[in-house]
């Protein structure tokens, strides 16, 4: 079946910006006295970043005093990636990301974005990129704009609804986490793509609902457009 829309994720699936969302988090959760490691980090990758904020905060020994704080380490993580997205100059797309969609949308393919962050940051990192400026993407979703982000399939029913896609089947979604697969899977998408050079290897997401992993988004018009 001819896949209509291409779901992709954001930082370190179309984003280049060398892990700063996970740097963050820690940041936030070191300044709340939690500390936070890479092997704490993983299982929330990709997730509504108040879910992951919620989740490491629960695990530590604070969590009593800090989740009624929630909303306020949240406001501290999301003014820390707006003041990196912004300004830090390493922050840039993934080698080929527009040219995957130029290629896509010349083939009739409908390009949206979806993602952990909330609109603000995600519109930041829109804007910085020239993605809308240059209509290169036809819709984009943040996961404060649904009932519940990934790995629910909310985000991705939404995007099928502004953009007139009747058949999930019909739907791609590409990302470089596992929630970003398990997404894919629970919305009911055609083609579920892991990305194996964003935050996650591939032994990490062998085991996630997939039906291809692939390096870089540039491999991926090969997959739809055979």
């Amino acid at each position: 079946m001819d896949i209509e829309l291409v779901v992709f994720d954001m930082a370190g699936t179309t984003v280049a910006e060398g892990g700063a969302v996970y740097r963050c988090l820690r940041d936030t959760c070191a300044a709340y006295g939690v500390p936070v490691t890479d092997a704490d980090i993983r299982p929330v990758k990709g997730l509504d970043k108040r879910d992951a904020l919620r989740t490491l905060v629960t695990a530590s020994s604070r969590r009593d005093e800090l989740l009624p704080q929630l909303e306020g380490i949240h406001h501290d993580f999301v003014a820390r990636m707006l003041a990196f997205y912004r300004t830090d100059p390493s922050v840039d797309e993934v080698p080929g990301t527009g040219a995957t969609f130029r290629r896509l949308r010349r083939h009739g393919v409908k390009i949206a974005l979806d993602t952990g962050f909330s609109r603000e940051i995600a519109q930041t990192l829109i804007d910085r990129l020239g993605w809308e400026r240059d209509h290169l993407i036809d819709a984009s979703v943040a996961s404060d704009e649904v009932e519940r982000g990934r790995p629910h399939p909310f985000m991705i029913h939404a995007l099928m609804g502004r953009l007139g896609v009747v058949e999930a089947a019909r739907v791609a979604k590409i990302g470089d986490a596992p929630a970003d697969l398990f997404e894919g899977r629970n919305a009911g998408c055609g083609m579920v793509v892991g990305v194996t050079r964003g935050s996650s290897t591939r032994e990490q997401l062998a085991s996630c609902p997939h039906d291809y992993l692939i390096d870089t988004v540039v491999e991926l018009p090969p997959l739809l457009l055979c």
